[in-house]
């Protein structure tokens, strides 16, 4: 089978996947792709719900199902969970099909970004610093074996769209 030329956007939640897809979708006229906004329309229920009702083992099994069914098309921006990576099959699907580019930022930063949101599952606890810390310490390894990492601490989405094109030499 072909070599795909998709773009996978990895990093922890509150990285800014799903703004810097749209930027690069616009830049380079691909199709951008929001892994959990599919999974959650074609489940019918949120993420939320679904580690709520079936637990978070059936939200991964879907997220690799929705990821398997994009991963066939080329000339895609997917923006991917921030758990995509402690699965094998995913970094297959992702190696045999693209590229995988991790936005990385501090957990200070990322954190700041997600704190008042309830549409986080794994932060519905009683110390949701605490479970950020140790949800990103036990990713991190696994989100630096991407192709490009790109520190985006500091930047705004446009530049780091750019930053990316930069290193795809696109």
């Amino acid at each position: 089978m072909e070599k795909k030329n998709n773009i996978y956007l990895i990093g922890f939640m509150g990285a800014g996947k799903t703004t810097i897809g749209k930027f690069l979708s616009q830049k380079l006229n691909y199709n951008f792709v929001d892994l959990d906004l599919h999974i959650e329309k074609e489940q019918g229920i949120s993420i939320s719900e679904m580690f709520e009702k079936h637990g978070e083992k059936y939200f991964r099994d879907a997220e690799t199902e929705s990821l398997r069914k994009f991963s066939e098309k080329s000339n895609q921006i997917i923006s991917t969970g921030g758990g995509i990576v402690i699965k094998d099959e995913n970094w297959q699907i992702m190696r045999n099909r693209g590229v995988s580019v991790y936005l990385k930022s501090s957990i200070k930063t990322l954190f700041n970004r997600v704190k008042h949101k309830s549409t986080r599952p794994l932060l519905n606890v009683e110390n949701p610093f605490e479970k950020a810390k140790e949800l990103f310490s036990s990713r991190e390894s696994l989100y630096e074996k991407s192709d490009i990492i790109i520190d985006r601490e500091g930047l705004e989405p446009g530049d780091v769209a750019d930053a990316i094109v930069r290193e795809l030499d696109i």
